[in-house]
């Protein structure tokens, strides 16, 4: 079914969509089409790998086209850290000491001679051996794997290379006598330890970062598993209460919901009224007021009544369990950035062992005697200078600046596939409460009817509020406040539950609510009914005062665009972004600001489902999409969007979904990332460029192509030195990032 065929009718069954804000499960099913997999298994029970979606699988273990560690689908909400960072912290912590001594004795061993340089041999070999032998075992196991499924990769030349290096050295220390004279040096065969050493202490840190990284991609789905209650109240037959875990709560039970408490499950208030604050599954910013009948969304905030309801939907059909398989699903649909390295790793890899095999045998059959050591030691320099530090840094160093740039600007990166993608945005879809707007309510003006004055009905429904704690009090109180008015104290306040407060100030009877309030006491609102219209089509929330029976004047509240949302829709204007407006609040008040600030797509009265399907769309229609938001509402089409761009000042779960997070929520960040974003992506093309080139020229070197005409080798020791120079340069080149407007 449509999602908007669906929403239409949903508010002919149940009168005011609007205010009721629910959504069938069948709704949500439409528009998300949830694997059944996330419902009939229980949390974390489906693995499956960042890189390649389509592989899953029951049970942990590693990804067999790429090597990666697969992770669980849906994170349970007490996960313990992932078992393999803290595994390879503990090797990396453990063996960098080592790698440090082996690479400084390799560097200065000769000029301290403390002891031969035939021992200095063997110390190496007894500090390296734990290096490479354990702590990087899971590098070789991957690099076997890739060989084993034929799909090489960088732990392929990995593994090659490290082992390659560590082999030969093992052989240069145990059997010296079988190397040419030309292969010794300073009273040795020169070893490469320190090479593989360095190498794997390099991939290991590389993995930890990643792996921290890669951890925070579940924080969304735990964030909001958290928002349901661990139990709910349920009322028994004899009328007395019991809580009872949330898992035992069934269709049909009733169950109390007492102020300030969460509403366990979807369902229909039975008795009682209050006011219910759902911003943080609907993005409405005010609470909704629910009386008999009403529904009511599990997880969201009971404010100031008592209320029974008849629990109707539970477990995995609750709203909040769709929202959760929603942002999974999102989430697990599009595979992160392919590196660009890694799009010709495969190739390279295969490459640079067919030039390694290539030399070997080439050096052995026509080359100088001993024409196989030759052959041996070109094929180890081959792979020990196509071993990919540069081209594994190219992109991550790139990243590691430009986030650390961004960060100092408000703009908090998720991930890489965030930088990459953002420059080739042309659409956003925006929230409009909490990101164009404030997101609280605050006092907009006091209209006075004829006999009155404006700041008089201001003070005497100040001073009736102080005892009210619904948030449009709030803001009026605040407001008298802010303008010096000393406030009366109410006698006798009562709260007419969703239509107004009444009570006695200064010996006057005084009302303050809806028109419905007025009706109820006989006030007639004529006078003031073309100002009220006139407000509410400006987006405001309107208030009638009555001081004894007579109509005083109207309050209005409303939430205020922030100052900063002029200026950035400009400069993103002028960048050729589409700018559409997207938002879970009424359709007048959203066509009022999106007027104000000259935007011309509106969607008003959108459920987190219709957000998620207008994203999609707009995806089918060829667009590259970023999400701005703020509120769990939002959090499907954060992580389904190209980009999903969070508030700093929004809830912890948008910022989980999204990739990007503006601290201060402030929408100009949106174009400076979008620079950022450009600045990175050409670095990262250098840095290639330069991993690329030193390949290309030292590979050809080491294999000893030069050989014949120069009578040039490059020993695997010149090999590591120019390894490293590469890597050098890239990050020389990223660290130009900081400097980035």
């Amino acid at each position: 079914m449509d999602m908007h065929t669906h929403h239409h009718q949903h508010e002919h069954e149940h009168g005011d969509g609007h205010q009721h804000d629910e959504r069938s499960p069948r709704g949500h099913g439409a528009s998300v089409a949830a694997p059944p997999v996330l419902t009939d298994l229980p949390a974390g029970a489906l693995y499956t790998c960042p890189m390649h979606p389509e592989v899953r699988q029951d049970r942990p273990g590693n990804c067999p086209k790429c090597g990666m560690t697969l992770e669980p689908v849906l994170p349970a909400l007490d996960d313990d850290e992932n078992p393999e960072l803290t595994d390879f912290r503990r090797r990396f912590w453990w063996t960098l000491p080592l790698t440090v001594i082996v690479t400084l004795l390799a560097m200065f061993g000769h000029r301290l001679q403390w002891f031969s340089m035939g021992t200095q041999s063997w110390i190496e070999l007894m500090l390296a051996t734990p290096i490479v032998l354990w702590a990087g075992w899971p590098f070789f196991v991957r690099g076997a794997q890739s060989v084993k499924h034929r799909s090489p990769n960088m732990w392929t030349l990995i593994g090659l290379g490290t082992g390659a290096a560590f082999a030969y050295s093992v052989a240069a220390t145990a059997t010296p006598g079988v190397f040419p004279a030309s292969f010794q040096a300073m009273g040795r065969v020169a070893v490469y330890f320190e090479a593989a050493a360095v190498i794997i202490s390099l991939t290991l840190l590389g993995q930890v970062f990643e792996l921290k990284a890669r951890s925070q991609t579940s924080a969304a789905i735990k964030s909001l598993l958290g928002l349901a209650p661990k139990t709910a109240r349920r009322v028994k037959p004899d009328g007395g209460d019991e809580d009872v875990p949330l898992s035992h709560v069934h269709v049909g039970d009733l169950l109390r919901v007492r102020p300030g408490e969460k509403v366990p499950v979807d369902g229909v208030v039975v008795e009682g009224a209050s006011a219910v604050d759902e911003s943080m599954l609907t993005g409405e910013p005010l609470p909704v007021t629910k009386r008999a009948g009403d529904k009511l969304i599990g997880a969201t905030l009971n404010t100031n009544g008592a209320l029974v309801m008849r629990s109707e939907r539970v477990g995995a059909q609750t709203m909040l369990s769709q929202i959760v398989q929603m942002v999974a699903q999102a989430q697990r649909s599009k595979a992160p950035m392919q590196r660009m390295a890694d799009q010709v790793a495969g190739w390279f890899v295969m490459a640079v062992v067919a030039i390694a095999v290539a030399t070997f045998f080439a050096w052995g059959f026509w080359g100088p005697e001993p024409s196989w050591v030759y052959g041996l030691i070109n094929a180890v320099a081959v792979l020990i200078i196509a071993c990919p530090c540069a081209l594994g840094l190219a992109t991550p160093m790139s990243i590691m600046v430009a986030t650390g740039r961004a960060a100092t600007r408000g703009i908090l990166f998720r991930d890489a596939a965030a930088i990459e993608h953002f420059r080739k945005v042309d659409t956003l879809i925006v929230d409009k409460t909490g990101t164009l707007t404030e997101g609280k309510p605050a006092f907009d003006r006091a209209i006075a009817a004829a006999g009155f004055e404006a700041d008089e009905v201001l003070r005497l429904a100040a001073s009736l509020d102080q005892g009210s704690e619904h948030p449009l009090a709030d803001a009026i109180v605040r407001a008298a406040r802010d303008k010096g008015i000393e406030l009366a104290k109410p006698e006798g306040f009562e709260s007419s539950s969703g239509i107004g407060v009444r009570g006695v100030v200064e010996g006057r009877r005084i009302a303050l609510g809806n028109t419905a309030l007025m009706q109820q006491i006989g006030v007639t609102v004529e006078p003031l009914v073309p100002q009220a219209e006139a407000l509410r089509a400006e987006g405001a929330s309107v208030m009638h005062l009555a001081i004894d029976e007579r109509l005083a004047g109207l309050l209005a509240v409303s939430d205020p665009v922030k100052s900063s949302t002029p200026e950035a829709l400009g400069s993103l204007r002028a960048a050729g972004l589409r700018v559409v407006m997207a938002t879970g609040d009424g359709v007048t008040t959203a066509r009022a600001v999106a007027r104000r600030l000259g935007i011309e797509e509106v969607h008003g009265e959108v459920k987190p489902a219709d957000k998620l399907e207008l994203v999609k769309t707009l995806q089918r229609e060829g667009r590259v999409v970023a999400m701005a938001g703020d509120g769990i509402n939002d959090a499907p089409a954060l992580a389904q969007a190209d980009v999903g761009v969070a508030m700093g000042t929004g809830t912890d779960v948008a910022m989980n979904s999204a990739p990007v997070t503006l601290v201060k929520g402030d929408l100009r960040g949106i174009a400076q990332a979008r620079g950022l974003s450009e600045a990175t992506i050409v670095n990262m093309k250098q840095n290639l460029w330069f991993a690329f080139a030193y390949n290309a020229l030292g590979v050809p070197l080491a294999a000893g192509l030069l050989f014949p005409f120069t009578g040039w080798l490059l020993s695997p020791l010149i090999a590591a030195l120019a390894m490293s120079l590469s890597s050098a340069s890239v990050i020389t080149n990223a660290l130009r990032l900081r400097r980035q407007s």
